[in-house]
């Protein structure tokens, strides 16, 4: 039986000789709807790949595939599976929060989260219409990429209020 590594930091070579992360899946209950929503309120930029289809993309190559599923066989999107869209400041966040509370009738937002300090980045949580689960957050450029500058992390790391984030995320109390 094959075991995984437990040294930490331990370079060791992938099994599968993938090139990079290209793209994740949501479902939805309208397609027309949800691109709408896509691109009017989320800045995604879309195309229609087929008749229940789309693909967005927002800042890179990675895409997520929508595809319209059965209007009553879809259910919420667990929390930790949510979909983080980065802002470049705390106060972009604030604002961002006051958007989707003034937009939630019109584009079927709801479980709105209040902004809070939480696993290295301020932050808030809200679903869709189709129960999909969106992070706004605050990170700087390259999103979490300044984790691997930290390297391996042991203890609560991220998940501790007191964890040292990036200078561009300190305006709000830790």
């Amino acid at each position: 039986m094959a075991t995984v590594t437990e040294s930490v930091g331990e370079k060791v070579k992938p099994a599968l000789k993938t090139r990079f992360y290209s793209h994740a899946t949501l479902d939805c209950k309208d397609i027309a709807f949800t691109r709408k929503f896509f691109e009017e309120f989320l800045g995604f930029q879309t195309v229609q790949m087929a008749p229940v289809a789309f693909w967005a993309r927002m800042g890179g190559d990675q895409i997520i595939v929508v595809v319209q599923g059965p209007a009553n066989g879809k259910e919420n999107m667990p929390f930790l599976n949510h979909n983080g869209l980065d802002v470049a400041t705390e106060a972009e966040v604030d604002a961002s929060y006051e958007i989707v509370k003034r937009d939630a009738e019109k584009w079927g937002l709801h479980k709105i989260s209040k902004p809070v300090v939480q696993h290295g980045t301020y932050c808030f949580y809200f679903w869709d219409k189709d129960d999909n689960a969106w992070e706004i957050l605050c990170n700087p450029e390259g999103g979490y990429s300044w984790g691997f500058a930290l390297g391996d992390q042991t203890g609560v790391g991220h998940l501790s209020r007191k964890f040292q984030r990036p200078e561009s995320t300190l305006t709000k109390d830790k």
